[in-house]
């Protein structure tokens, strides 16, 4: 019943907005026309309020389109540009409120000034920018929204529903796994909503980019955080999305570019752990000193992980994808199980390379990234590709950097950029030095356990000894009391013969 007052919700705010005029034919109909209201603001701002209205996860769907201006008209993807941190904030009295119960101090005691009008609103917190009273730092306070943890968990249920019934009456919907991809976007949902998870998740990515001239993190207060507020470092910078302003500032923007790309790569292959979050409104670029150029991240939490296994499956696909290797590209999948086993692989080789080979040696601006998806999904669904929830968030995110990629440099060529990384990270793990990581990885391993292995070596031979010594005593027992059953079976018939020939003298 929630779902559906929920749904009800929904359609009820799409027409409110006029979205309707989405639908070309719902907008033409005569029944339209007569009972819908006619729109007067720009479509664009009117779906962005409608997103605003319904809620965190919605907002967050209008920011992952907002990346992609090559599938969108201008109008709309400078609209929805404004849910990545100018989402309307709630009241300063709600935000001091829930900070002074968080910290269990009033403000004036934690900060020395604390701007009340919030830097930076989302869909699920906002920050406001203070300085600490103790050291006189100046950091950034993010609080989440209150009341955003119900609101989160009506529309995963409504995702949830949906999630069911695609699979019970789509015939894709068990290839697409919807459920399991809606249990995994819930997941990380959750995560977001736990701030402490978010400032453990900056201060991974901090130590991992702690010497990295490309990327930098800001410092976790961590005496100042809570489940629902984070303390940190302030960090200055140029939006990302200000191109021309980044350019003025005297920011190499092709380096900028591939900058990016480097990024991306060095958090999915190297560390197995990735900013999933990474649109213009969580990156910043330092204009100023030292840093002068590297990326600034902001907004921890939705953090992405890969096993080993994904990072070397992974790689593997791109490097035979960069070199136009589509017969291993085909057999990768099939090893992997996410094609049939009975799929013919001449017949699936093919179908990629006509998906594939139209892209290459193109710059970015001249890949219509829209027809791409289409032919990518029409190929899935031909070749029953199954769908891999847990790599759901390292698509969004490729997402994103293609398409900040191709705002900061149309001529970026993505493949020729990512291949020498690739290739290297790959010759790392497979050549003489990936043997010799992995040395030094088992090391402390093999030095406590060589000194026991007399001993374990020791113990598990007196084990067999005893075992075998236990299973002789076991037999010998067995035959033991099988002679003794035939004994005692003849003594008896012994007596009984004995008692036969008493009866017969008498």
């Amino acid at each position: 019943m929630s779902s559906l007052l929920r749904l009800a919700r929904i359609l009820f705010i799409a027409l409110r907005f006029g979205l309707h005029e989405f639908l070309p034919p719902l907008a033409r109909s005569r029944v339209a026309r007569a009972l819908l209201p006619r729109p007067h603001a720009p479509r664009g701002e009117r779906l962005r309020q409608a997103l605003e209205t319904l809620g965190p996860i919605f907002v967050k769907f209008g920011q992952v389109l907002s990346t992609r201006r090559d599938l969108l008209p201008r109008d709309i993807a400078d609209e929805l540009a404004r849910l990545q941190d100018r989402v309307p904030p709630f009241p300063a009295p709600q935000a001091f409120s829930e900070i002074e119960r968080a910290l269990g101090k009033p403000i004036d005691e934690v900060f020395e000034r604390f701007e009340r009008e919030a830097v930076a609103s989302a869909s699920i917190a906002q920050v406001h920018l203070a300085t600490l009273r103790a050291d006189g730092r100046e950091v950034a306070v993010k609080v989440l929204r209150p009341g955003v943890e119900a609101a989160i968990a009506e529309d995963v249920a409504l995702l949830e529903t949906a999630a069911a019934l695609i699979e019970r009456l789509w015939i894709e919907g068990r290839r697409l796994k919807p459920r399991e991809v809606v249990a995994e976007f819930a997941r990380h949902l959750e995560e977001e909503l736990d701030l402490m998870r978010e400032a453990a998740n900056a201060s991974q990515l901090r130590r991992n980019f702690e010497r990295s001239a490309l990327l930098v993190v800001p410092r976790i207060c961590w005496e100042w955080c809570s489940q629902r507020v984070m303390v940190m470092e302030r960090m200055h910078g140029t939006p990302i999305s200000q191109v021309e302003r980044l350019r003025e500032q005297g920011v190499d923007i092709p380096q900028l570019a591939r900058a990016g790309v480097e990024i991306f790569f060095t958090q999915v292959f190297r560390d197995g752990f990735f900013h999933a979050d990474m649109h213009p409104g969580n990156i910043f670029v330092a204009t100023e000193g030292e840093l002068k150029g590297r990326y600034v991240a902001l907004d921890f939490g939705i953090m992405g992980a890969l096993t080993e296994t994904d990072k070397n499956y992974l790689a593997q696909n791109f490097i035979a994808f960069f070199n136009r290797d589509y017969r291993r590209v085909a057999q990768a999948h099939l090893d992997a199980g996410w094609v049939p086993a009975e799929t013919r692989l001449e017949e699936f080789e093919a179908a990629i390379r006509a998906v594939c080979e139209p892209i290459f040696a193109r710059p970015l601006k001249e890949i219509y990234f829209g027809k791409l998806l289409l032919r990518l999904f029409q190929t899935s669904r031909r070749f029953n590709v199954a769908i891999q929830p847990q790599l759901v968030l390292l698509q969004k995110t490729l997402l994103n950097i293609e398409g900040l990629g191709r705002e900061l440099d149309p001529d970026l060529d993505l493949w020729r950029t990512a291949k020498p990384f690739l290739e290297r990270w790959m010759s790392e793990q497979i050549g003489w030095r990936g043997l010799i990581r992995s040395i030094e990885r088992e090391a402390p391993f093999w030095a406590s356990t060589l000194p026991q292995l007399p001993r374990l070596l020791h113990r598990a031979l007196a084990e067999d000894r005893a075992g075998r010594l236990a299973g002789a005593l076991e037999k010998l027992a067995a035959q033991g009391a099988r002679r003794n059953r035939l004994l005692a079976a003849l003594a008896a018939l012994a007596a009984l013969v004995l008692a036969l020939q008493a009866l017969a003298l008498l």
